[in-house]
């Protein structure tokens, strides 16, 4: 069609000529993003943990704006989501939670927020109005499936009950219908106190129990990949991957890519989704880490 443009003009055939262009990068770029999405687990759903780091309520409520960005970019996803556990910050927002989000390729778009992401802005807790800086990790696991082979040594398990500890206090539940299981020889911890009865949540940490000994088991996999290749092996878990700053400026900065948008609205209300392929793009590629100023 373009050849025969440039011979004569037709607008009818460059009408045709943009709708049939528009429709072929649609479907390029359908098929491209597809192809980040070939991991093992990546079609699964996953598991998104948020934990607040040193900072106290600046830090708590830090941890809760991450998770209220999480739920509105699953929202624009169409992917459901459930609470699965959560502690209670001191004052407000929260000390950690647990979410599963269930939807295609959950886990493989949200594998790219693995890391610490950092705040910085004018504190509304601080009398003083100074700026503060705050941290919270982001864990992503992917479900684990009941044909997953994670086999549970229930005497290397230590299972305990407590009453829950959501919103309301103790008249939220009158019974230790919370369930909390710890590895013993790894210290791996999971608890589920959302659920109605002690069984339910005694399932869902199970599912969760399983997640992060896979999650493990996938490390120490792929670090002995690393070590066999002769590369050098960094804890991925405490690298910092995100900025976020709203004072004195508007910059939203992937440190990881060098993305980077002034539209910081936009992304903690979800608008995430650049910042993950670009992120899935670079690991795919095995592209280096772009070294970028961390900013203000």
């Amino acid at each position: 069609m373009a050849e025969l443009l440039t011979e004569a003009e037709d607008r009818e055939l460059a009408a045709e000529l943009d709708r049939g262009g528009a429709a072929l990068e649609r479907d390029f770029e359908r098929e491209r993003t597809a192809l980040l999405f070939g991991g093992e687990y990546d079609a699964r759903a996953a598991l998104l943990t948020i934990n607040a780091g040193a900072g106290g309520t600046e830090a708590t409520d830090w941890a809760e704006m991450l998770l209220r960005m999480y739920l509105r970019w699953a929202e624009r996803h169409r992917f459901s989501t459930e609470i699965l556990d959560q502690t209670e910050g001191e004052e407000t927002g929260l000390k950690s939670v647990t979410v599963n989000v269930d939807g295609r390729n959950a886990y493989g778009w949200l594998r790219a927020e693995r890391g610490v992401h950092r705040l910085v802005r004018i504190s509304p807790y601080d009398s003083q109005k100074r700026r503060q800086t705050t941290f919270a990790l982001v864990e992503v696991l992917p479900e684990v499936d009941d044909d997953v082979e994670i086999e549970l040594d229930w005497d290397q398990i230590r299972v305990d009950t407590f009453r829950s500890q959501g919103a309301g206090g103790q008249h939220v539940n009158k019974t230790d219908s919370a369930v909390r299981l710890t590895h013993l020889p790894t210290g791996i911890v999971a608890q589920s106190q959302n659920e109605r009865s002690q069984t339910q949540n005694k399932e869902m940490a199970i599912r969760v129990l399983k997640a992060r000994l896979l999650e493990r088991a996938l490390e120490e996999k792929e670090a002995e990949r690393l070590k066999l290749k002769g590369e050098h092996v960094t804890a991925g878990w405490g690298n910092q991957i995100r900025s976020y700053v709203l004072h004195p400026y508007q910059m939203v900065k992937d440190l990881r890519t060098a993305v980077e948008t002034s539209n910081t609205g936009a992304v903690l209300d979800g608008d995430l989704d650049a910042f993950m392929q670009a992120e899935l793009e670079r690991e795919a590629t095995g592209a280096p880490l772009v070294a970028v100023g961390e900013g203000e």
